[in-house]
């Protein structure tokens, strides 16, 4: 039988897989408290900041709004769609769906928490949406 691990705030790290234009933290993680199956960790969007196109390889995501206004945008039969968002919405990114996270119309940050399928942080930098 296993123990609890308790990661205090202040012991996330950046020393995940990073994209422009936005900060990942790691919070449980392999290498912070042995997880198998399951990454978890927040990322900030600084007011006015727009993500780099990327996408999570294999992982499913799933995205909990803390702070802010995000945007999530992706493209759909060849058209722009952009989910706005609000604290205590969720985002449901599926395996391989190339997405921007935007904060360009806020003055505040953004958070949100940050769950995935696979033990480590998968993200696949791309040069265009």
């Amino acid at each position: 039988m296993g123990r609890l691990h308790h990661v205090p705030s202040e012991a996330c790290t950046p020393g995940t897989a990073q994209t422009s234009g936005m900060t990942r933290l790691a919070a449980l993680s392999g290498a912070s408290v042995g997880s198998r199956a399951i990454w978890m960790g927040q990322t900030h969007i600084a007011p006015q900041a727009v993500s780099g196109p990327h996408h999570h390889g294999e992982s499913e995501t799933g995205i909990y709004i803390v702070a802010g206004n995000p945007e999530f945008i992706y493209m759909e039969g060849g058209r722009e769609v952009r989910v706005r968002t609000k604290p205590g919405d969720y985002i449901y990114v599926p395996p391989f769906a190339h997405h921007i996270e935007s904060n360009a119309h806020s003055d505040e940050e953004a958070v949100v928490v940050i769950a995935r399928s696979t033990q480590e942080a998968i993200v696949e930098n791309l040069e265009k949406l």
